[in-house]
């Protein structure tokens, strides 16, 4: 039996697939314990044996840790003149006008710099050795410091690994050792030396975690979600734990590419809104990677879904600011308390309360009735807001509810349109338990005419992480014009990480003729600092890809060498299809009630999903509540059940 278990900022998402069909379930986080209430949830699914059970996990452990910035105490090594490279970074300011910008807090205190030997050239040569001395002080400075984790980020390491291998062999035991040549063997020490750090902070945290998680489901197996989108086993992932932050996101991007697949869509424009934050992303035939990510304003190298994501949620508090104008986000109120209609002590107004106030949200249908939620509590925080605003509640909702729309249709606009992509060729496709309340009112925004809301939407990341398949992701840095190398130089670098995936899947049970090889070139003109993504097959085909990818990009391409930055090498198991759909009922259609919602003249009808008939069709305004999730299909609008169970949503007008 395959569960899927994703770990979000207020609720915990289960997904269970057995014989007989999905179940899914969902139950408050506990962020101080993440695994107390993944325990709660398999004990609530029934389960007191775990034997026959297969987890896989989205955690937002490292996440956390890195937001938060609690992670563990690490030591940084590197080499003499280099202790401040993190600190200085690449000198980009965040405020361009900002004359008087404040001075951020340096990732590593300057007690935690090692400085040692050991540096080599960017052609492999020995500048300053690494000596016995040297490999003695740094034993001395860790007895005195006593860190959780040690980081080594040498100058070219990922040319000749030697002295960094050195150092690891004298760190001492119990202590998480995180090597830049193991981590991310790129050039770039500034991006080496942060992913390297990050992998150290965030390591202890998550290996601890993922322990008590699988002492507390023993026997079951558990794999865990990457940030690239495939899986690997919770033995190997405390180790590169930087390839975790964003486990949970990744998942979903997988489940809409399945559910959309279902339905012919393979262009999507997608966006999770949980309870803390809203995840945008788009899909064009395949999940989009980059190795160019951030999180927390820390630049994280390693492969991971290309993704925008901001603090806007379901939970996120509204506030009237000292001007007098409304905001909404990026504070959330998290699972404790919660919006204020939870009941569990919220007093702020949240973007739930107010779809609540306008009716919506039902009372007696969040999480399929599980969870009623508490209507004079909403209308009490939001009624603060609409008193200061000198407005009426309903007013004070339905202007918290636009100014969510805003962030959320901006972070669309940066995924897409600031991309060169006309949003209007994508399916908006919603996800996350608050999606479907804002998916019409977000595809106006962005002048798009069809949208899709997922069968299970609500649990979408956890369906979706049964559908990632296992694998790896590997780079090697060349920096070498494209010309002056041959095909069997690059195809040797590539059979090497062929070899370590291998083995690395191997040890999972993944058979070598189960294996998708995909191998990659970071390509760029000579001169320029950022590169683009080619497959590989041949020299000449690389270079061409390459100048229409830049074409396609930028606008032009330009008559000069190209130049092999990183070879990069993807190796996924060849995955099996899941079939995810719903059938709908075979007798006659449930019958909709009529409620009130604020703004519409006449009353509204609301349906449950599970009623529904396939190819029926809903005209908005409406309401579809089903147990994890509710739709708002707003006036203009138009759903169409799919067989999958999917809805397929058109504007009319």
């Amino acid at each position: 039996m395959l569960l899927g278990i994703d770990t979000g900022g207020t609720f915990t998402d289960f997904v269970l697939l057995t014989e007989q069909g999905l179940q899914v379930h969902k139950v408050l986080s506990t962020p101080h314990a993440p695994e107390e209430a993944i325990l709660q949830g398999i004990r609530e699914l029934g389960f007191t044996d775990c034997q026959k059970l297969i987890i896989v996990h989205g955690s937002t452990v490292a996440t956390n840790a890195v937001l938060e910035g609690k992670g563990a105490r690490t030591v940084y090594i590197t080499n003499r003149g280099l202790a401040d490279v993190l600190s200085i970074g690449r000198q980009a300011r965040q405020s361009l006008y900002d004359l008087q910008p404040s001075i951020p807090t340096p990732p590593v205190a300057a007690n935690l710099c090692i400085e040692t030997g050991g540096r080599i050239s960017a052609d492999g040569k020995t500048i300053e050795a690494l000596t016995d001395a040297d490999l003695q002080a740094i034993k001395e400075s860790l007895v005195e410091l006593k860190p959780q984790a040690v980081a080594i980020n040498l100058l070219f390491s990922f040319l000749d690994d030697t002295a960094e291998k050195a150092i690891e062999k004298i760190i001492p035991e119990g202590v998480f050792i995180s090597r830049s040549s193991l981590v991310l063997p790129e050039y770039k020490e500034y991006e080496r030396g942060m992913t390297t750090w990050l992998n150290a902070s965030v390591g202890p945290l998550v290996q601890g975690y993922l322990q008590c998680l699988k002492d507390g489901v023993a026997p079951a197996s558990v794999s865990v979600m990457q940030s690239s989108g495939s899986t690997i086993a919770a033995e190997q992932a405390g180790e590169l734990a930087v390839h975790l932050l964003l486990s949970g996101p990744a998942g979903g991007l997988a489940g809409a590419q399945s559910v959309a697949r279902m339905v012919g869509k393979e262009k999507l424009l997608t966006f999770d809104m949980g309870g803390t934050s809203t995840d945008v992303a788009l899909i064009d035939g395949e999940i989009s990677l980059t190795s160019q990510g951030k999180i927390a304003g820390y630049p994280v190298a390693v492969p991971m879904v290309d993704m925008h994501t901001i603090g806007a949620g379901g939970g996120s508090l509204a506030r009237v600011d000292a001007g007098g104008l409304l905001q909404v986000g990026p504070e959330s109120a998290g699972a404790s308390p919660g919006p204020a209609c939870y009941g569990k002590g919220g007093k702020q107004a949240t973007v739930t309360d107010a779809n609540l106030v306008l009716g919506r949200l039902r009372v007696d249908a969040f999480l399929g009735g599980e969870m009623r939620l508490d209507e004079q509590a909403a209308r009490q925080a939001v009624g603060k807001i609409a008193d200061e605003m000198g407005v009426s509640v309903e007013e004070a909702a339905e202007g918290i509810i636009k100014i969510a729309n805003e962030h959320m249709a901006r972070a669309l606009r940066v995924i897409s349109v600031q991309r060169g992509i006309d949003p209007r060729q994508c399916s908006l496709t919603s996800f996350g338990g608050a999606g479907g309340l804002h998916v019409c009112a977000l595809a106006d925004a962005l002048s798009m005419r069809e949208a899709l809301v997922p069968v299970h939407g609500g649990v979408l990341s956890a369906l979706g992480m049964l559908a990632a398949p296992r694998g790896r992701e590997y780079a090697r840095s060349v920096n070498t014009p494209l010309a002056d190398m041959n095909v069997g130089d690059i195809n040797e670098h590539i059979a090497l990480m062929l070899k370590q995936g291998q083995q690395a899947l191997n040890e999972e049970g993944v058979g070598n003729d189960e294996l998708l090889i995909e191998p990659s070139l970071d390509l760029c003109y000579q001169g320029q600092s950022s590169s683009l993504m080619v497959a590989w097959e041949n020299i000449d085909e690389a270079i061409e890809q390459f100048h229409l990818a830049h074409q396609k990009r930028y606008g032009h391409r330009l008559e000069l060498a190209v130049e092999l930055v990183t070879i990069r090498l993807c190796l996924r198991q060849k995955s099996v299809a899941l079939d995810f759909s719903v059938s709908s009922v075979e007798n006659k259609q449930g019958e909709a009630i009529y409620i009130n919602v604020y703004g519409m003249k006449k009353e509204v009808p609301v349906y449950q999903r599970e009623q529904l008939i396939e190819s029926q069709v809903l005209d908005g305004p409406a309401l579809v509540t089903e147990k994890i999730s509710t739709t708002w299909l707003a006036e203009g609008w138009q759903a169409r059940l799919h067989g999958s169970g999917n809805l397929l949503l058109q504007r009319i007008d």
